[in-house]
């Protein structure tokens, strides 16, 4: 008898709430398997959605004007890191990714991030 593969679905939800200038206020977002919390807070996020019929990516980038530029750099600097990271795990690519991460260093630098 052939083993049955089963379907889970999970849910990850993001409020947003916006000021008379809708200007995002508060990000907060949920999930299923959100570990110990109800919900979580944050000053910024960045969505990429691939769409795959047009060959585009679709975005959605938020920050609160809470978020101060020294956040938003060491945010991005995160965010170019994980992304390397990926690359890495989804073409298998070492010199690529790691031509990504030297890029990191070299953004870090420029925004004068410092190192942990």
């Amino acid at each position: 008898m052939a083993k049955q593969d089963t379907m889970q679905t999970k849910n990850i939800n993001i409020k947003v709430e916006l000021d008379n200038d809708h200007i995002p206020s508060s990000i907060e977002w949920t999930a299923d398997d959100l570990q110990g919390m109800d919900q979580a807070s944050c000053r910024a996020m960045l969505l990429s959605l691939w769409d795959n019929r047009s060959k585009d990516t679709l975005k959605l980038d938020l920050w609160t004007r809470d978020m101060t530029v020294d956040e938003m750099k060491i945010f991005f600097h995160q965010t170019l890191i994980s992304m390397a990271d990926t690359l890495e795990q989804a073409i298998n690519d070492e010199r690529i990714s790691g031509d990504m991460r030297d890029f990191c260093d070299y953004f870090a630098e420029k925004m004068e991030i410092k190192g942990d």
